[in-house]
């Protein structure tokens, strides 16, 4: 599981450096052809992640149900997002590494429910989720390398 967690750790600091890259106009900018943006991606991959390990385990995870609803699979960005806003997905970047590390290792995820992902993925085990996270999270950094190019 240390490795699993190292290479999350290191794609969350890929997408992070976004924020440093970038403006909030070129975050919130959709390209021509494009259904979203860079920060949708981001905030995606926070409640994919949240959705993955905790929901699956039956626990509630820390962002809201409204932050659920903006990301969940299916979405798509709905308005330009606020400095404050882009400020809030930056830290639950960095954060919910550091929750969700310290409630593994406390052994708050006791019970896990199956699940086939939106891509066909069946995951069995607490594992299989923070393996497809690791997975998931990799498309959407190459997606966000292409939308890059076009802002």
């Amino acid at each position: 599981m240390d490795s699993t967690l190292k290479i999350w750790k290191t794609s969350r600091k890929l997408f992070l450096n976004f924020f440093e890259n970038y403006t909030i106009e070129q975050l919130n900018k959709i390209p021509k052809g494009f259904n979203n943006n860079l920060i949708w991606n981001i905030g995606h991959i926070i409640v994919a992640q949240q959705a993955l390990i905790y929901k699956s385990s039956g626990l509630q995870g820390y962002i809201s149900n409204e932050l659920m609803e903006l990301y969940k699979s299916g979405t798509k960005p709905n308005k330009e997002l606020s400095k404050n806003e882009v400020e809030e997905l930056k830290r639950l970047m960095s954060s919910l590494i550091e929750k969700t590390e310290t409630d593994f290792y406390n052994g708050k995820f006791t019970t896990f429910n199956k699940k086939i992902t939106g891509t066909g993925f069946y995951l069995t085990s607490l594992k299989d989720a923070f393996e497809f996270n690791n997975y998931h999270e990799g498309l959407h950094l190459g997606y966000m390398m292409n939308l890059r190019k076009l802002i």
